[in-house]
């Protein structure tokens, strides 16, 4: 995409909200060895130096399975899958470590030719690794002796806060050590979520092979809170370390988990400075939240309606109008962006309300949000004592029709609204009585 286009500048100024809501936060980024071997694996080294230049604290996991295949393969030594755990062997294990770690040196060197490109100096150029994580055996499973494969048994957070505090980019491999000094083989997953876990990072961000995260019909799951992960886990025949681990992190304190596919370049940056993003977000509850308006959210409502106002669909209101009205309205929030509103306006004395401006942004009508506002505006409408809503409305009457309103005169009205009535618009009037 070229900059001078217009979808790059207008994508370039809707960043700007998020480049500031990421500054600081510590973002755990894990991959697989596979995504070092892959054609665009620079342009996602550049995506996470720019991550870095922006003031993300970033900690880097890497996976290395595709290299301790190709190692052993060439080898005569013997190495086997248990429910997609590897059993390290002790004659498997130095070609372990020198997989792990030519995959370690690889990413570094190109870390650091991305930090030279974007001109980053001090230690904001300096890549750290480090005896960061203490493991112990994974023991026997199954009667199967895993060997040199283990698990996590503590991370040192505290020595990672503070390369990260010292503006380092902090990258992880899959190795750990007993406190006895043995070495085991970890899985990249669980090395990413316990890290995170030990940081309360804000995100553990999972870059896996291919499309991402898909449903049955192979589309792109955009959003599981982490009661669905949780039964999608238990539906599934093979175990999926991914979405596990995602889930696991985020019943653990970690604010929020993504999965998001390698197949396409910039999924990284399209998932973390757009509002829909590119891959699976999982958090604990649903990140769209229904709340009243404030004043705050002025600016963000005229940007909602505004389209909707040109077309004549609503009634045009001034900045100053809505500031005044601000109180009546409900709105969806979406990772802080307003994405739909509605207005209701009592009239105490007829016990009815007049519902306005529903209105849902174009990106977001396929979700059912205008039931869920609708819900919202006769929940506080029966919280007021009111009986009955009606609407005007030149263009959407069959949606009222098909949720209970009923077709209604200008009589029917509240004589203030009956003497406001414009005319000239000639707006249907429907009613509907609220069940009580």
């Amino acid at each position: 995409m070229q900059l001078s286009s217009p979808n790059a500048v207008n994508w370039f100024r809707n960043s700007s909200p998020y480049i500031n809501a990421h500054r600081n936060k510590t973002f755990v980024v894990a991959f697989p060895g596979q995504a070092v071997s892959e054609g665009h694996f620079y342009h996602l080294i550049q995506d996470i130096v720019l991550l870095h230049s922006l003031d993300i604290h970033l900690v880097l996991v890497h996976g290395a399975r595709t290299q301790i295949d190709q190692r052993l393969a060439d080898s005569a030594d013997s190495s086997k899958l248990e429910q997609q755990r590897r059993v390290t062997s002790a004659e498997a294990l130095p070609k372990v470590i020198e997989a792990v770690g030519h995959t370690a040196v690889t990413i570094q060197a190109h870390l650091v030719q991305a930090m030279a490109a974007a001109h980053l100096t001090g230690a904001k150029s300096q890549v750290t690794s480090g005896n960061f994580l203490l493991a112990k055996p994974y023991g026997i499973h199954n009667g199967v002796d895993y060997q040199h494969s283990g698990e996590i048994r503590k991370v040192h957070g505290d020595n990672i806060r503070q390369q990260l505090q010292n503006d380092a980019l902090v990258l992880i491999s899959p190795l750990g050590y007993s406190p006895t000094g043995e070495l085991f083989n970890l899985i990249w997953q669980e090395v990413a979520e316990a890290t995170a876990v030990a940081l309360k990072a804000d995100k553990l961000i999972f870059l896996t092979e291919g499309s991402g995260l898909l449903d049955a019909e192979g589309e792109l799951i955009k959003e599981l809170t982490a009661e669905q992960a949780k039964q999608q886990l238990q539906q599934s025949e093979v175990h999926n370390f991914t979405l596990s681990s995602a889930y696991n992190a985020v019943t653990q304190g970690v604010k929020r988990s993504h999965i998001i596919g390698l197949g396409e370049d910039g999924n990284l940056l399209k998932e973390l400075f757009t509002v829909d993003g590119s891959g699976t977000l999982i958090t604990q509850d649903t990140y769209e939240k229904v709340r009243l308006a404030t004043i705050d959210d002025v600016a963000s409502l005229l940007e909602l309606i505004e389209p909707m106002e040109a077309l004549g669909i609503l009634v045009r209101r001034s900045r100053e109008l809505l500031e005044t009205e601000i109180d009546h309205f409900t709105l969806i929030e979406r990772d802080e962006k307003i994405i739909a509103c509605a207005a209701l306006y009592p009239f105490a004395k007829d016990k009815c309300g007049e519902l306005a401006c529903v209105t849902v942004h174009p990106d977001y009508r396929k979700g059912q949000r205008g039931d869920v506002l609708l819900k919202a505006i006769e929940q506080r409408a029966r919280m007021l004592g009111l009986t009955r809503l009606f609407v005007l409305t030149t263009r959407t009457a069959h949606w009222f029709l098909e949720r209970g309103f009923v077709s209604a005169a200008i009589a029917d009205l509240p004589q203030p609204k009956q003497s406001l009535y414009n005319y000239q618009r000639s707006s249907n009037v429907f009613v509907k009585l609220l069940a009580s």
